[in-house]
């Protein structure tokens, strides 16, 4: 998810603490990786009278925070602001609702209706694509300080909204013309070229600059979105290039690009690896198998389980209440990334200025859950005792408690009850996201020459996701090799 610059918002800095650091290269080979025998079958069946409450609390922030008159959801409490991450967390937390029995078909239907229409009608930045921030109210564009514009868009913010809008369309197959319409608006030649890398684009002073926005977490988590919908994201699935850090003796893997060469931090948190886990199962795309005791993206599946030992381990070593990841903040700088390791040290709670913020460090609310229903320890209950009182009933889920004071952060945001409702939906569940061999309105769409949407979507659409490289089609149409240059000249090369 992007930096919530939607607030107003700065985004935040790094804590420098604790043990010794490590860093090595890593082989592109990643011959040394194996699937951890500790890795732990998570917490399954039913939900308890406590979990079943938990989940209202967190559905609350949705029903105060809906506006009406757009159909879309405040990413933060009252703050008619929100992003295209926002309207994944709104789409998981209805459907999370409605499988929980929470909400009946009726509302259910009503709410799904009004944000469809809303994607089917906003406005795209330059006609292309979601705008990094709209208006709650009003649906409108919205520049940083909230004015009327536009800024660009997130490539991380929509690939979790395609991830989500395919759950809704294989879930609820009412839908999946108006999804598949929506998704349909967009010009994707700007944010996958035909390598499968991911760009996002910042609009300053008139200029657009275009770059790879995602690192080591959510840049492949982003990747499993476009993947979804029958593109090949293939570079920013690799691991590459990467680091080991080791720390308490557990090597963690961590992006190797320097955040001076283009102002991207990589920062290594927890909640990117637990929605490949809540979301996916750590499978690879294509499986579609009963059981969540088999993971067959054995790569992630490991490299996720070492977040959470590590974080584990530190409390194990300095009886430190650990699960970090990005959060919002009630004051300056109002962003942070809480991390196991970013900049050099591990640790660290940062600002996306790179300045760091010791005190700011949270046992996440956000972090808690996930890891709580991923992994069946003694650890994650520990946690959750941490948590489990943090909310106000008619409001929703705070964002966590400070690992230095354990004062409350008591922001309140559609992104932390968001993952409340879909790990508890995880619990009862299993992974979220299914396959399907129904003939949808895009694959019609796709298939025909005369209808194809053109845009970069790609060539051949795929409804039920490839199983490996050999049996598909050239994902993207051909994008300049200049892939900052002008949007006006990706339009003639499609259009040639």
């Amino acid at each position: 998810m992007s930096a919530r610059k939607t607030l107003g918002i700065l985004v935040i800095s790094l804590v420098l603490s604790g043990c010794g650091v490590l860093v090595r290269s890593v082989s592109l080979g990643f011959d040394g990786i194996r699937t951890s025998s500790l890795f732990v079958q998570g917490k399954r069946g039913n939900l308890t009278e406590k979990e079943i409450a938990w989940a209202k609390i967190a559905w609350r922030y949705f029903k105060n925070n809906t506006n009406v008159e757009s159909g879309a959801v405040n990413s933060i409490d009252a703050y008619p602001s929100f992003t295209m991450s926002t309207v994944a967390d709104y789409i998981a937390a209805m459907i999370s609702a409605r499988k929980l029995g929470i909400i009946e078909k009726k509302e259910f239907d009503h709410r799904v209706s009004s944000l469809l229409h809303f994607l089917n009608t906003m406005e795209l930045f330059q006609g292309r694509l979601p705008n990094k921030i709209y208006h709650a109210k009003n649906s409108t564009m919205t520049t940083y300080d909230g004015s009327h514009g536009e800024i660009g868009w997130s490539a991380i913010d929509i690939g979790r909204l395609l991830i989500w809008l395919k759950i809704l369309s294989i879930q609820y197959v009412e839908f999946h013309e108006y999804v598949d319409k929506a998704v349909m608006r967009w010009n994707f030649c700007d944010v996958i070229d035909e390598e499968g890398s991911l760009y996002a684009g910042d609009l300053h002073n008139g200029d657009l600059r275009i770059f790879q926005e995602g690192r080591l977490g959510y840049e492949e988590y982003a990747a499993i979105g476009f993947r979804a919908w029958g593109f090949e994201p293939t570079k920013a699935e690799e691991l590459d290039p990467v680091e080991l850090i080791t720390i308490y003796d557990i090597d963690i893997y961590h992006d190797a690009r320097d955040h001076r060469d283009d102002s991207v931090l990589s920062p290594v948190l927890t909640l990117p690896f637990a929605l490949m886990g809540l979301e996916f199962n750590w499978d690879v795309i294509s499986d579609d198998l009963s059981s969540d005791a088999v993971r067959t993206n054995n790569l992630m599946a490991d490299v996720s389980d070492r977040v959470y030992r590590v974080q584990e381990k530190r409390y194990e070593e300095e009886k430190i209440y650990t699960a970090r990841t990005e959060h919002v903040l009630s004051e300056s700088p109002f962003f942070v990334y809480d991390t196991i390791f970013a900049n050099g040290y591990s640790w660290n709670t940062i600002a996306e200025d790179s300045k760091i913020y010791p005190d700011k460090a949270i046992v996440a609310t956000k972090a808690v859950f996930p890891m709580f229903v991923l992994w069946d320890t003694a650890y994650t209950n520990k946690l959750m005792l941490v948590i489990e009182e943090l909310y106000d009933e008619k409001l929703g889920w705070y964002e966590g408690r400070y690992e230095r004071t354990g004062g409350y952060e008591d922001v309140i945001s559609a992104s932390t009850n968001a993952i409340v409702m879909e790990s508890l939906w995880y619990k009862v569940n299993g992974k979220l996201f299914s396959n399907t061999n129904d003939t949808l309105h895009g694959v019609i769409r796709m298939e025909d020459v005369f209808k194809h949407p053109g845009k970069c979507f790609p060539s051949l659409y795929k409804n039920t996701i490839p199983s490996s490289e050999a049996d598909t089609e050239p994902a993207v149409m051909s994008a300049p090799e200049d892939v900052s240059g002008n949007v006006k000249n990706l339009e003639k090369v499609l259009n040639e």
